[in-house]
């Protein structure tokens, strides 16, 4: 059996991995500390990349700020800790408290470690990620990654928080670091944020004009600016006081892909024209009635100028026979009459119910359909029907309407609370809008700046309202209120609580308010994570700097006041299995055994586990098995362990911490 690594994954080991598949023979290996690791050899590598190397000072083009490799490494360095269950604070699918059975996630924590821990599982799995960063105005707050630690000191101060239980200062103005501290906490998640989207996911960030423009070049840094997709101005608010000359009315909502591979679902084309209906209303969908097929072009074609006979009667461009010989003798203008189609194209759509011929008193006349959701294409030497849904491009001017703005949101949040608990949250629309473009029916959206969690009230909205089993995962580091704010005189000690009671009651009012609508299956809940040290004591980390006299103490490597649902959830970050799976507790021969997602894991962290037990776990064939390294009831057992396996299911990985 292997032993787990139990910590999160390694942004330096994996760089190198990358880099050794390109170019092998850049790979050496070096002792540190008396092991022997994998490196890269620099000199191998810049042959190997000789004529793209920049050398030394030489200029070149770059966005760069104080501690910006400091940023790097925090991004790529790994840590220990790990995500505990909280059962008592976790709303169930159907809404009953303490429920665990959602697919949602609720963490509460520092999200630079939270996305680290989510690297393994959720690693190219999140279709769309939303973000409010602190906005940078100097009364907002930034996180304070101490990138002067040691990465082992980082690891030990995880978590910790000041005198008054915060983790975040206060960046003002007259700070000389006032964009750089900005800038050293956005970078690091944002790196570790793209390796969570999907090939063709979409990240939306909300951000004002103190850091709009670092916004974009460090986006463009983490993503490329080939996969800049817009910025959007999002109106705040109408009207309003201001002792400034201009006031500011707007902020931005700026977007990026992953790739070219992204992939968005735009809105159905609603255009009014799209009254008329015929006998093909069920594969055409509605249509109109474009201009006549007639013209006065700008540029004359002869290939354009032909005799159309439908019924009896011919037709000419322009209606007059007498100038249609004229031109075909050569006397006609630069700019003369014409149809707009070709006589195939005509012919083409006339047998397939592209034309109506509209008889007026004097005369009659040839128009052509536009439908919503068919057209013609040109296909090789002819024409073929093409069906589509006909769809409209995202406007940048999108999101100006008053739905969007802070009033909504202000009023979003007291339909829920009775109160303005929370300050500056975005309105649910806005939310709701954006996760209908970039996601599909069942995919995964991320917040790791999630606030009072209003993408998780709008993706359980736009959920209840097409039928979508969309999950979220909301990441808020737990923040002290201000004693002297609404929230603090509500009960709300911090943002977490009020995010948490948030999906509650809103999903419970969804649910509500669909009524006999509401889908079946509509997943109004969340489990709730927290982040924490890690379950499992130094030894399991650093066994070599065990002293012999330490040994009988430390013969559980596992921390005393850590329940076997805290081993499980480390392990399935460590296993990287989704953290939404379903898990089943069953006893099997007298030891609690978990089933997560129907078999693929199974785990024991009893102790005293004998033969009966391994031999049942292994008779299910699953493709994980986890034990305790302490666990086997005797040296006969654990003598056995695999050969039970090799037996029962010689496929199963077997794994123990």
């Amino acid at each position: 059996m292997d032993n787990l690594k139990m910590h999160s994954l390694d942004g330096v080991q994996r760089n190198i991995d990358l880099i050794g598949k390109l170019f092998p023979n850049a790979i050496t290996e070096v002792k540190r500390d008396g092991k022997v690791e994998h490196a890269i050899d620099f000199d191998v590598l810049r042959q190997e990349l000789s004529d793209s190397i920049v050398e030394g000072r030489e200029e070149r083009y770059q966005f760069t700020w104080p501690d910006k490799k400091k940023a790097m490494l925090a991004a790529n360095a790994p840590i220990t800790a790990t995500l505990r269950p909280v059962v008592a604070d976790s709303f169930g699918k159907d809404g009953t408290p303490g429920g665990f059975d959602s697919e949602n996630l609720y963490i509460e924590g520092d999200n630079l470690e939270v996305l680290k821990l989510l690297q393994e599982t959720y690693l190219g799995k999140v279709k769309m990620i939303y973000i409010d960063p602190p906005y940078n105005t100097g009364n907002d707050f930034v996180y304070e990654d101490d990138f002067a630690q040691s990465a082992a000191d980082y690891m030990d101060n995880s978590g910790q928080y000041d005198e008054e239980g915060n983790r975040m200062v206060t960046n003002t103005e007259s700070n000389g670091r006032f964009h750089t501290d900005w800038l050293n906490m956005i970078y690091p998640r944002l790196k570790l944020a793209k390796d969570l989207l999907a090939e063709d996911g979409v990240i939306f960030i909300s951000i004002d004009d103190n850091e709009i423009e670092n916004s974009l070049k460090v986006c463009s840094e983490v993503f490329g600016k080939e996969n800049y997709l817009a910025c959007f101005p999002r109106v705040t608010k109408k009207a309003g006081k201001t002792t400034e000359a201009i006031a500011r009315n707007h902020d931005y909502l700026l977007s990026y892909a992953k790739s070219s591979a992204v992939k968005l679902y735009l809105p159905s084309h609603t255009d009014d024209g799209f009254k008329l209906s015929d006998e093909f209303i069920d594969t055409r969908g509605k249509y109109k009635l474009n201009q006549t097929l007639d013209y006065d072009s700008l540029q004359y074609s002869a290939s354009l100028d032909y005799p159309i006979t439908v019924k009896g009667k011919t037709f000419y461009p322009g209606q007059s026979y007498e100038k249609y010989l004229e031109r075909q003798k050569g006397n006609h203008a630069r700019a003369d009459w014409a149809w707009r189609w070709s006589k195939e194209l005509f012919e083409f759509g006339l047998k397939n119910g592209f034309i109506v011929i509209k008889d007026y008193e004097s005369h009659s006349r040839i128009y052509t359909k536009t439908y919503q959701n068919c057209k013609i294409v040109k296909k090789g030497n002819g024409f073929q029907l093409e069906y589509m849904e006909r769809t409209k491009a995202i406007s940048t001017l999108e999101f100006i309407e008053n739905e969007y703005s802070n009033d909504n949101s202000k009023k979003n949040i007291t339909q829920v609370f009775d109160a303005a608990v929370f300050d500056y949250s975005k309105p649910v629309e806005l939310l709701k809008t954006i996760t209908s473009y970039a996601t599909s029916m069942s995919d995964v959206v991320l917040d790791f700046f999630s606030g009072s969690a209003t993408t998780a009230h709008a993706v359980m909205k736009l959920n209840a309202e097409d039928g979508g089993h969309r999950k979220f995962i909301m990441v808020q580091l737990p923040e002290k209120t201000d004693e002297k704010s609404e929230a603090y005189k509500a009960g709300y000690k911090n943002i977490c609580e009020i995010g948490k009671e948030r999906i509650r009651r809103a999903g419970r009012k969804i649910k509500e308010d669909a009524g006999l609508t509401a889908p079946a299956d509509l997943d109004i809940g969340f489990r709730c994570l927290r982040l924490d040290e890690s379950n499992m004591k130094p030894v399991y980390y650093t066994p070599e700097e065990t002293q012999q006299q330490d040994m009988f103490s430390l013969v559980d490597n596992v921390k005393p006041d850590r329940t076997p649902e805290d081993l499980l959830f480390q392990v399935m970050l460590d296993l990287g299995v989704l953290l939404s799976s379903p898990i089943e507790v069953k006893e099997i021969a007298g030891k609690k055994v978990f089933n997560v997602a129907e078999g693929f894991l199974l785990a024991c962290f009893d102790h005293d586990v004998t033969e009966e037990t391994v031999k049942a776990i292994a008779k299910m064939k699953p493709y994980y098995a986890v034990f305790r390294d302490s666990s086997m009831a005797n040296d006969s057992v654990a003598t056995n362990f695999d050969q039970i396996f090799e037996t029962y299911s010689p496929e199963t990985v077997r794994k123990v911490l």
